[in-house]
């Protein structure tokens, strides 16, 4: 069977592809292995909401109803792209994974676990958390608490009472370690190996993405000294209430560790209040106690380890030669890479303006090429 396109992923950017697609006269089909379109983003933690605003959270064609607020839900993300499909009219295959794409005389055939498919052109949007990434620290099988990776924690309910250790300070990391002081957990430690750039989500009503959006394309060199200065006046000094100064700055660590800052949603106030405590990076593990770098040695009931993700993408592209650092597909222009012609990748970047932002400009510049090699 033959398609003009296929989109693999029916998470936002695979959406956004898709409609850009249909929109430029190519019918594309949808790809995704959920049983329902949205479900990545219902698995989340009950608490989350976007940190971007909604209304440069939009993805291109329709915007995200006012009725689902300023900083929408998960489950608010969830029932937008739904409608987002319905919407634009794309065909999407559920239940169906992508597993193996292999060149075949000029086009691509993508295994799948339904068939095989022919096609011309296939964009990759499998998502940028794919892979749930657990260190492997020594020690880590005598280990005698729970210990769980933060893709399965949902609440704080059931650690009411108990000590907690969470390793990891990206925005999950920090938002859990609210929501577990929120739910009555009786001690929190926040596990820190290189310290975050904190900022507030928003000013005096005003969204921070704002300036990641003005300032996406000025050099590191200008806009690290601005974000520091505004992190001194919003935020003030942390280092007193245990979290060190980060090493470098927000738009450097970006573009260079792939990491965005935490956008605070209540951190700030639990660590100047006590009720998040600071401890430095995670050593080793023996048996009911964890070692940390400075010597200390922790008992926590259980360990969250909001460790990251991976790409997820080496069994699907790997053999390709088309992945470079942590798994990233090495791209030019609109999301492409020269030996791999109509080969696209849309969604994994990580950028200080937004990422939903970026992908609805990256859809459409998909499109736009992809329109021009059929002549359109």
């Amino acid at each position: 069977m033959t398609e003009e396109a296929l989109v693999i992923g029916a998470g936002p950017a695979g959406l956004a592809a898709a409609a850009m697609l249909r929109r430029r006269g190519v019918t594309p089909v949808v790809l995704d292995r959920s049983a329902a379109i949205g479900d990545s983003w219902r698995q989340h933690y009950d608490r989350l909401h976007l940190h971007t605003v909604r209304w440069l959270s939009d993805l291109p064609g329709l915007p995200i109803p006012r009725s689902e607020g300023k900083w929408v839900s998960k489950d608010g993300v969830a029932r937008y792209l739904e409608t987002y499909a319905r919407h634009h009219g794309l065909e999407v295959r559920l239940g169906v994974e992508a597993l193996r794409i292999e060149r075949s005389n000029g086009s691509w055939a993508v295994g799948t676990t339904a068939g095989t498919m022919a096609v011309p052109t296939v964009v990759v949007a499998t998502g940028y958390n794919l892979v749930p990434r657990l260190p492997s620290w020594p020690g880590i099988d005598s280990f005698h608490g729970e210990l769980i990776h933060s893709s399965l924690y949902r609440n704080g309910a059931p650690y009411s009472g108990k000590d907690v250790l969470v390793v990891g300070t990206g925005n999950s990391g920090a938002e859990i370690a609210v929501d577990l002081v929120e739910a009555g957990a009786r001690n929190v430690s926040l596990s820190v190996r290189t310290a975050p750039n904190i900022l507030r989500r928003d000013l005096a009503g005003f969204p921070t993405q704002v300036f990641g959006v003005l300032f996406r394309h000025l050099p590191p060199g200008l806009v690290d000294p601005i974000a520091a200065a505004t992190r001194r006046l919003t935020v003030g000094d942390l280092t007193r209430h245990g979290m060190p100064r980060p090493p470098r700055g927000v738009y450097t660590r970006a573009r260079e560790d792939d990491l965005i800052p935490i956008l605070d949603v209540g951190l700030i106030d639990m660590l100047k209040g006590g009720r998040v405590r600071i401890v430095p990076a995670v050593e080793r593990f023996d048996g009911p106690e964890v070692l940390l770098a400075d010597g200390r040695r922790l008992a926590p009931d259980t360990l969250i380890a909001a460790t990251g993700f991976g790409r997820g993408l080496e069994g699907l592209v790997g053999h390709l030669g088309l992945l470079g650092e942590k798994g990233r597909p090495v791209v030019h222009g609109p999301g492409t890479h020269p030996d791999a012609p109509n080969l696209h990748f849309i969604g994994y970047a990580n950028p200080i303006s937004g990422n939903l932002r970026e992908l609805g400009i990256d859809a459409r510049r998909i499109a736009r090429a992809v329109a021009r090699g059929r002549g359109g």
